[in-house]
């Protein structure tokens, strides 16, 4: 049979359709596919993208993808994709994909910093590398190399960095690009559950009678999700509700029965009226049998800043008579100087009156860390008292047009469904609530309300938070690559999780660095003030991807320091480094991700990688051969004068030598090699494995010598050592092989079953051990261990130091509303809120090289209202630029579009690099999670 491209692909596709809705598939047409597809290899795997976790099948033939399609056993997407999703085998083919190292060179072949990029032999490229690690180690010990890590990490690389940067250079400067993600919801759970991530599952939309989206448009960021909720939605439409909480109207307005359109940082106040509603005027609606047996309340200092800058930090002195600041300007230092003392707004005066502050007070703000303490549920109804409908509409509606009695209506319409007897609602957030210099605060408010009304980690009902990166929850969070944290929740502050570690990773007792806070923007602000010396960006785009982009920039080229990019494609930070390295694409390697139900899924390498590209674990691997026991086991002082120990001799008593390489010790030791090579089972049979066995490009490697692989399942052992943690303590995660059977597993797995609502005993065993543990009779309990001794006090702070034990229990928390440290005013007169589109993932460097995503969005929109507009005489398709105290860029007006922004707030997303607009934004972050607010910031408006 001789089919046309076009018989072809229609062929394929009608009978791909049929057979993921169970239609029967006419013989014909069956024919046809099985013809087009002769040669055909499918096999499962996850998608690139968000943190939904959908399921891919693809289809290789000679050695390339042809084909993807949504997995129909995959129960996250059931067969459907979004439209990325289905460019997954696109984003690896891209015409500037890089195949092979680069080096800014002279001419005389040498390194300069200030010459130009030439191609380089792996072997040159790790000569350079390690130079410069040894050059920083000397000049800032530890702290002077850095690593941006990612949440899109396979689970195995991420792994292995945090085992050669934590174990081995004995460094906690690693961090992910998480942090802008998922920071405000980790610390949001942590002070909440005492553990991360979330309760429920995905399966609460079908079995919930009320979605509310808090800052997140799911429609677009998370499409596959949208379209469950939209099913069921259409499956009981009376009873089904959704409402949209959102500064900016766009298309997940357009399934919601209620849209709240809200000033930016007010959903701190909106969920407070909710609570207020609740103990107010509605006391009976309150579980107080669950409150008693689950639930203390909890209180925090409120004046702990912005997460910016701090006076005496190196790159703000000296300060001078103008107002600028070391390498800061005047009008930046305007923002800045909120950090150290920020005056009491109007709108912040009753919030915060039960705190001791009234309007024009000078609030002083000090690092406050984590710190909080019980209060009684007294203190916490005085809290909320100011929290009237009156109030919370005033500063809460962010409309300007709307009519203010309409609004109050809708609030107390939201307030009503959450109340309601028996109604289920699930409350979803990604973003809005994340990105927020309050971040934290939101997320423990979320709680708040479905504790009170025991709608939480039940099925149909709960907080649930989602995550925006394809593995920041299995990689960043579970792996533990923040630069605080180990694998499952562990920490490196504390002695023994440190000691746990260095067991199991058979390294000296003290090796591990206990002092772990350069976040990710702490190292770009390292960078600029000349601590860290060396610095690797991974799987991200650091440089594009951070928040007042310009002073990272300038820090990283003009300074005395390396910057190593490890990239699929020359994007922004590729640019802005000095050697540049092809990585191994998503499908050109093993690997697994952690998806935001606690989903973990694994796939296999599917074809060999372009050029001389390697994975990110091979390329970890191969670093580590060039350090040894001697050069980076022995004594360091830290900046803060912390000393770390020389564990040298303690190296020797383990059996090693001063020789032994770093690779020897965190990788090829002899459990490692345990894990063996097998091509005739499953599930390596018939599969490439370019990092454990080399593959017929014959690359040549650092050592200068053709790759021929470790020569052992390298990514079995990473997974079942890093698993190893989580076991028997609440991140039980299942085998190896197990993962390549199915389509994937919610964590905790335990006797081979997932779970799908942890902390409610009838599904959570850990849950159903403690509850019969401590017989107090409870469905639920909440069995986090962190911060589960506190202190007592009020809302002004401790007045009983003595720790109280909080077994079992989580926290409603009373935190104010408050404004963010830079608002509209008559200079900088609009909001501005960055984020993504449906089309385009994060910085554009895969997706701006799919044609047809480039043709659907081939570039960043300034939206805005159409009174807007006029008002800055501007009209649609207009140049403009968008300019705050920071830096300013144009973009082309839109006024007609998918985003639908009221009077005084403008929407620019991020993926363009042509339109940088995260030049434009300010560095702020919640002051605990790390976290940057990309969602509000001051600029202007005006015609280019």
């Amino acid at each position: 049979m001789s089919l046309s491209r076009r018989e072809f692909l229609k062929s394929s596709a009608a009978a791909s359709a049929a057979a993921a809705i169970g239609m029967n598939v006419p013989t014909e047409l069956e024919a046809s596919a099985a013809t087009a597809e002769s040669g055909w290899r499918w096999d499962k795997a996850a998608c690139r993208f968000c943190g939904t976790g959908c399921g891919i099948m693809m289809a290789t033939k000679n050695g390339k993808i042809v084909a993807v399609k949504g997995d129909p056993a995959a129960p996250v997407n059931r067969g459907l994709n979004c439209i990325k999703g289905y460019f997954n085998a696109k984003i690896m083919y891209g015409a500037d994909r890089l195949t092979q190292p680069l080096l800014r060179m002279d001419d005389k072949g040498n390194f300069d910093k200030q010459g130009k990029f030439a191609p380089v032999t792996w072997e040159r490229a790790f000569d350079e590398m390690e130079l410069n690690i040894r050059k920083a180690l000397k000049a800032s010990g530890p702290e002077g190399v850095a690593v941006f890590a990612s949440g899109q990490y396979t689970i195995m690389e991420g792994y292995a960095a945090q085992k050669m940067m934590k174990g081995g250079f004995r460094s906690n400067a690693i961090d992910p690009n998480a942090r802008h993600c998922m920071a405000s919801a980790v610390v949001g759970f942590y002070q909440t559950f005492g553990i991360d991530e979330p309760s429920g599952c995905y399966d609460d939309i079908e079995l919930t009678d009320t979605v509310v989206s808090w800052g997140s448009n799911m429609a677009e960021m998370h499409p596959i999700l949208w379209s469950r909720v939209t099913d069921r939605k259409l499956s009981d439409p009376d009873r089904v509700k959704v409402i949209n909480m959102s500064t900016y109207r766009h298309r997940t307005s357009d399934l919601a029965d209620i849209e709240i359109i809200f000033t930016p940082n007010t959903d701190l106040a909106m969920w407070n009226y909710i609570a207020r509603e609740i103990v107010y005027n509605n006391p009976d609606a309150i579980d107080w049998d669950f409150l008693k047996k689950n639930i203390i309340f909890a209180a925090s200092p409120v004046n702990m800043g912005y997460g910016m800058r701090r006076a005496g930090e190196k790159s703000v002195m000296p300060v001078r008579e103008d107002g600028s600041a070391g390498k800061y300007t005047a009008k930046e230092m305007e923002t800045y100087n909120h950090e150290m003392v920020h005056k009491v707004s109007a709108n912040e005066a009753p919030a915060l009156k039960a705190y001791g502050y009234k309007e024009g007070d000078d609030m002083v703000n000090k690092p406050a860390g984590l710190k909080h303490w019980e209060i009684s549920f007294e203190e916490y109804k005085k809290f909320l008292e100011p929290y009237t409908l009156d109030y919370v509409a005033k500063i809460s509606k962010g409309d300007p047009d709307e009519d203010i009695n309409a609004f109050k209506k809708k609030l107390q319409t939201l307030a009503d469904l959450y109340i309601e007897k028996g109604r289920k609602v699930v409350s979803f957030w990604t973003m809005g609530m994340n990105q927020h210099t309050r971040g934290t605060w939101v997320n423990t408010l979320s709680y708040n309300v479905h504790f009170m009304l025991n709608k939480q980690a039940l099925p149909g009902s709960g907080a649930f938070s989602l995550t925006g990166q394809p593995s920041a929850c299995g990689t960043a969070r579970e792996v533990g690559t923040f630069c605080h944290r180990l694998p499952a929740d562990m920490m490196v502050k504390n002695p023994h999780h440190r000691e746990k570690v260095e067991k199991r990773w058979k390294i000296p007792a003290g090796t591990l660095n206990p002092v772990g806070n350069q976040h990710i923007m702490k190292i770009h602000r390292d960078i600029e003030d000349g601590l860290v010396k060396f610095a690797w960006v991974n799987v991200c785009n650091a440089y594009q991807d951070s928040a007042n982009a310009k002073h990272w920039i300038k820090a990283a080229r003009e300074m005395d320091n390396f910057i190593v990019t490890s990239d699929g494609y020359p994007g922004i930070s590729a640019m802005v480094s000095d050697l540049v390295l092809p990585s191994a694409m998503i499908y050109e390697k093993w690997g697994a991700y952690g998806n935001a139900e606690r989903r973990s899924q694994h796939w296999r390498q599917q074809v060999l990688p372009v050029g001389h590209a390697m994975s990110d674990t091979w390329q970890w691997m191969e670093l580590s051969k060039r350090f040894t026991v001697k050069d980076v086991w022995g004594p360091y002082t830290l900046r803060n004068g912390k000393q770390l120990a020389d564990v040298r001799k303690a190296a020797h008593d383990l059996g090693y030598t001063d020789d032994t390489t770093m690779y020897e010790i965190l990788y090829a030791n002899e459990e490692a090699k345990s894990y063996k090579i097998d091509m005739n089972s499953f599930p390596q049979k018939g599969y490439d494995n370019s990092d454990c066995s080399g593959d017929s490009r014959n690359v040549i490697g650092g050592d200068g010598k053709v790759v021929k692989g470790c020569g052992f399942m390298v990514h079995e052992y990473l997974w079942e050592e890093y698993a190893s943690f989580g076991r028997g303590h609440g991140h039980d995660l299942a085998p190896f092989t197990v993962y390549h059977k199915v389509r994937g597993l919610k964590w905790p797995v335990v006797d081979g079953k997932e779970t799908p609502w942890r902390f409610n005993v009838k599904y959570d065993p850990y849950a159903a051990a403690a509850v019969k543990k401590s017989g107090n009779g409870s469905d639920f309990a909440f069995y986090g261990t962190l911060a589960k001794a506190l202190p007592y006090g009020n809302l002004m702070g401790v007045t009983n130091s003595e720790k109280k034990p909080l077994t079992n229990k989580a926290k409603i928390f009373a935190r104010p509303y408050m404004d963010p440290p830079e608002v509209p005013d008559t200079n900088y007169d609009t909001w501005l809120c960055t984020g993504r589109v449906l089309e385009h993932w994060h910085s554009g460097t895969m997706t701006m090289r799919v044609p047809e995503l480039f043709r659907a969005v081939p570039e960043a929109l300034c939206y805005m209202n159409p009174k807007t507009a006029e008002e800055k005489g501007l009209k649609q398709g207009d140049l403009c630029w968008v300019e705050s105290r920071r830096g300013r860029v144009k973009a082309h007006v839109e006024t007609r579009g998918r985003n639908r922004p009221p009077r005084g707030l403008v929407f620019v997303p991020w993926f363009d690099e042509k339109v940088f607009i995260n030049k434009v934004c300010l560095d702020a972050t919640c002051p605990q999670s790390k976290q940057t607010d990309y969602k509000k910031c001051a600029v202007k408006i005006y015609k280019a």
